[in-house]
């Protein structure tokens, strides 16, 4: 998935802790459901809370949301379209999309550095022979 904003397989922990340490309500991430298999969870942060709702597939390959009761069930052929119909305010979410918490480039990753016993040693600065 090329979604910035779609973080696949991380856990509802880690999930609230970006969704919190951004603050801002509308707030919100995609992830793989860890309780249901093939479904995907949409993550919105608002007044100190996570909400989560499912995003399922269906037959056609289309999108399909579970929002708040009364209302109405929409069909969307992408996750970007369906993220879109949600940016708009009064759409059945707690709040409506603002801010995507978008997953870490590679150079925002943290990045293990293997270095030799003799490497290890050396004192920045200072020259060495």
């Amino acid at each position: 998935m090329e979604l910035q904003y779609f973080h696949g397989t991380i856990t509802k922990d880690d999930c609230e802790k970006l969704l919190s340490k951004t603050g801002k309500n509308g707030s919100f991430l995609i992830r793989n459901s860890e309780s249901i298999p093939g479904v995907l969870c949409l993550c919105v942060f608002y007044e100190q809370i996570i909400y989560t709702y499912r995003i399922f597939r269906k037959h056609n390959g289309h999108f399909m949301m579970q929002t708040s009761e009364g209302a109405p069930k929409q069909d969307f052929r992408t996750l970007k379209d369906l993220i879109a119909t949600y940016e708009k305010p009064n759409q059945g979410l707690v709040s409506n999309l603002r801010y995507p918490v978008n997953r870490p480039t590679t150079s925002q990753r943290s990045q293990t550095v293997y270095v030799t016993k003799g490497e290890a040693y050396l004192i920045p600065g200072k020259r060495h022979t």
